[in-house]
């Protein structure tokens, strides 16, 4: 087996992959265009004083087992709240002291926070026994199925593998309220109705996380994850080239040849396996094939400065409210609703959206003792809105005016300013990550997210049709959000083929 690896990208996977492979001996070489690595999991300082996550903003599916394997300094703390929904003059606050009376005012009985535990702790069942599966060779569905059978039951099988979630979520839970909270893990970074199995996907990713799904916020910011990989790509022996643009890939089963252009001088470099960390399109472009077509980016990040936080005018604390994930408009109806408008090329009256506040959990990526940020992500707004200039603009507007409805103190007057008085607000589209990032219409996972296993045996997840290229990216199956799954997983089809 040859000794040269090129790694095409430097996300965050390029980075484990390449730390897995250096400290096994191999001679690593990172090629990353922009001029630093991470990809979507960087920080960056758009308003004076604070340095935030610009895109991806938590971590769950980064399994302990890579953080360990590679020596990791991260601290990743738990929200101490785990969702708050605001309804009318209330609302439904989950994971504080008194979740089930939160239910019960909302709802009128205990008898749905008895659904939500009970389909919950199967959820969890399900989770413990796949976690450990992601860092395998890939099982075959069939395998899949009497893992969970056999930790869960067939009830959970049928719910998250065979129906889709929308059914899943009527048949479970009877209110509308109750039903949207859980919707939402199917379709963030995912355009499709709740109706569609491609939501029981996402959904999947979204509660599978080391057994837990917990999701926990990385203190600095997601900078410092990429910081600790880059770090450990480093230390272990791979070299890494930024402001490198990759113009071509040959691979023959046995050598390849990779090209790129640094400081505008032509360069090439051979190797006996690439590595591809760039979206399937982007790779086909560099192979000179004609690029697959990739499913729609729907997302709008809008990230806020804020002098101070907002009073709510259900009274309850803001503190309680922001530290975990604020639901906006995202009542099962109303992501139905929205994703109908946007598919008639429409946009949504109420988008939907939710919004969290890094700083209630971590302090340090501001300088200023009273200041906040503040992250609203929008659900189902496709790339294709975005050809309309003026989208952007309204849609904003209008996320600012759904969160004003439960405010007390409207968000502008809360946000800080730039000294010349332009308020510290920022918005990306699909289309500035596919401008930004090289991601194809702007999907954050490259693409539809698949079931962790297959119908045949497929090794790793990672192969492709040339055998000394591989996919290191979150295209590849079981890869999509800030895990290095997809990185392990190639490394591990390297060296133990």
């Amino acid at each position: 087996m040859g000794n040269r690896v090129v790694i095409v990208g430097g996300g965050h996977n390029a980075l484990v992959a390449a730390a897995y492979l250096a400290r096994a001996g191999r001679s690593v070489l990172v090629l990353e265009r922009l001029g630093h690595v991470g990809g979507a999991a960087v920080s960056a300082s758009p308003f004076p004083g604070v340095r935030l996550s610009r895109y991806s903003y938590l971590v769950s599916l980064l399994p302990d087992r890579i953080v360990h394997d590679l020596g990791l300094r991260l601290d990743l703390r738990t929200r101490s709240v785990s969702s708050y929904t605001p309804v009318d003059q209330g609302g439904l606050l989950v994971g504080g002291p008194d979740t089930a009376g939160s239910f019960r005012a909302l709802t009128g009985s205990h008898a749905e926070y008895d659904r939500w535990r009970e389909f919950y702790g199967a959820i969890t069942l399900m989770a413990k026994a796949l976690a450990p599966t992601l860092l395998e060779p890939v099982l075959t569905r069939e395998s899949v199925r009497d893992l969970v059978l056999a930790a869960a039951g067939e009830r959970t099988w049928r719910q998250v593998f065979e129906q889709s979630l929308g059914e899943t979520l009527e048949e479970t839970f009877t209110n509308d309220i109750v039903r949207g909270v859980v919707a939402t893990d199917g379709l963030i970074g995912t355009y499709t109705s709740l109706y569609d199995l491609r939501a029981n996907r996402c959904f999947l990713y979204h509660v599978i996380g080391n057994g837990t799904g917990d999701w926990r916020v990385p203190v600095g910011g997601m900078g410092s994850v990429t910081a600790e990989l880059d770090r450990a790509a480093r230390r272990s022996g791979a070299r890494i080239t930024t402001n490198a643009e990759v113009t071509a890939i040959e691979a023959d089963g046995i050598t390849a040849e990779v090209r790129y252009v640094v400081a505008g001088e032509e360069r090439t470099v051979a190797a006996d396996h690439v590595l591809s960390g760039v979206a399937p399109a982007i790779l086909d472009r560099l192979r000179g094939r004609t690029p697959a077509d990739a499913a729609p980016g729907a997302q709008l990040k809008i990230n806020l400065l804020l002098d101070r936080l907002p009073r709510f005018k259900s009274g309850v604390s803001p503190e309680d409210a922001f530290a975990g994930t604020l639901h906006l408009d995202e009542s099962f109806a109303d992501l139905e609703n929205a994703y109908r408008a946007t598919e008639a090329g429409a946009l949504p009256d109420h988008p939907p959206a939710e919004t969290y506040c890094h700083t209630l959990t971590d302090r340090s990526i501001v300088d200023s003792p009273t200041a906040h940020t503040l992250t609203l992500f929008g659900l189902h707004t496709p790339a294709a809105l975005f050809a309309d200039p003026g989208a952007r603009d309204e849609l904003v507007s209008r996320y600012l005016a759904r969160l004003n409805h439960h405010l007390v103190d409207p968000i502008e007057d809360c946000l800080a300013h730039f000294p010349d008085g332009r308020p510290c607000l920022e918005a990306r589209t699909p289309l500035d990550l596919e401008a930004d990032l090289s991601m194809p219409h702007g999907n954050i996972f490259h693409g539809d997210l698949t079931w962790p296993f297959a119908e045949r045996p497929v090794g790793w997840g990672v192969e492709t049709d040339t055998p000394n290229l591989l996919n290191c990216g979150s295209s590849a199956l079981r890869g999509g959000g800030v895990s290095g799954i997809a990185g392990h997983n190639a490394a591990m089809a390297l060296l133990n083929p």
